[in-house]
């Protein structure tokens, strides 16, 4: 969003680099809150810590309703990091002077592709190349011709479907949020502020789902 102030822009309004300095600000408001969450754990948690938790602990119950306690367990760090890292992401857009990183195709892409990379190693690490590969196959043997091809362009189309459902809804909450401040600048943003801020709680959500969806498709092969 180029025609909207940014602080950043005061250095320098290249979009390159208003995306990078966007992204690292994201990654680095997630290491503080980690951080301060950390920094002084009591038994009975309040502040910062009371909120991380009840975080962790909400992933940790989604994970669960899609591959059991134990594996959701496993891989909660991974999960629970790129949702707040995403959320951080999508948020930052809505305050007025700093732009979504999330709202430019290279992130997104490189988490689609990091998420996609991740879960074809996890599944052939746990059940070995042949076996993993074989349940691409399908149920009948007959049908392995149709469906491995299938199947291959459907694990493919995930990237697409991480990468653009991220970007294209950001991207079009920022252009909303772009013509409202330019029509009415005042207190008509104060509702869309409020409903950018649940899309950008949802779009973090979506993509902790997917993860672990697709993260339980390659490790549950047998249920396949």
């Amino acid at each position: 969003m180029g025609e909207l102030f940014t602080f950043f822009g005061l250095i320098s309004e290249n979009p390159d680099f208003l995306f990078l300095t966007h992204m690292v600000l994201s990654a680095l408001i997630a290491i503080v809150l980690a951080k301060v969450a950390i920094s002084n754990l009591q038994l009975v948690p309040k502040g910062t810590q009371n909120l991380m938790e009840a975080y962790v602990n909400g992933v940790l119950d989604m994970g669960t309703d899609v591959m059991g306690k134990i594996h959701a367990r496993k891989y909660l760090a991974l999960v629970a990091t790129i949702g707040l890292f995403v959320f951080i992401a999508n948020f930052i857009g809505i305050i007025p002077g700093f732009e979504a990183p999330s709202a430019n195709l290279n992130m997104t892409l490189t988490l689609a592709l990091s998420v996609f990379v991740y879960y074809n190693y996890v599944g052939i690490k746990t059940h070995g190349v042949v076996k993993y590969f074989a349940h691409f196959t399908g149920p009948v043997w007959w049908l392995a011709w149709l469906m491995f091809p299938v199947e291959i362009v459907s694990h493919f189309s995930r990237i697409i479907s991480l990468s653009f459902r991220l970007f294209g809804n950001i991207k079009g909450d920022d252009m909303f949020l772009a013509v409202i401040l330019m029509l009415v600048p005042w207190i008509m943003p104060l509702i869309p502020f409020a409903l950018l801020t649940f899309g950008a709680f949802l779009q973090a959500f979506i993509f902790m789902m997917l993860t672990y969806v697709y993260l339980a498709g390659a490790i549950v092969v047998e249920e396949h």
